[in-house]
């Protein structure tokens, strides 16, 4: 499924809630669902900066596609970084980067975030598309 169509299904998700208290509840939930890391894998270098709770995001080419896991210590991030990763997972690197995030205000998400969560979810994106430019960099040579 391409990323534009996975948006659009997250936007038309998010649209049967009436406000935001069910939303947090939806990315609670979505975090729940998440293949999780395991200590051992929740090293410094898979931390992403700029988050105020600690997230750890891994990722791994198969097959000309990215997979990705990843792990919070707060709910809220968890969820966020769910919804991501439903986005991004299995898709390449040439899609990713290519990619916009308008759903995100779409779903009202920017909105609804304290100023250090939002600046914590611009941070998430951005280490998904490194990931990207460095799979695409090792696909180039």
């Amino acid at each position: 499924m391409k990323i534009k169509d996975i948006q659009n299904e997250i936007v038309d998700e998010f649209s049967f809630f009436d406000d935001w208290e069910q939303r947090y509840e939806y990315l609670i939930e979505l975090g729940k669902s998440l293949n999780t890391l395991t200590e051992e894998e929740k090293t410094d270098d898979k931390i992403i900066k700029g988050c105020q709770s600690s997230v750890w995001l891994d990722a791994e080419m198969k097959d000309d596609v990215i997979e990705f896991r990843a792990d919070s210590n707060a709910i809220l991030p968890k969820g966020i970084a769910a919804l991501l990763i439903r986005m991004y997972n299995n898709q390449t690197p040439k899609d990713i980067l290519d990619s916009d995030t308008d759903f995100i205000n779409e779903i009202g998400l920017s909105e609804f975030l304290s100023p250090t969560r939002a600046n914590g979810l611009l941070a998430m994106v951005k280490q998904f598309k490194f990931y990207a430019i460095a799979f695409q960099a090792k696909q180039s040579t």
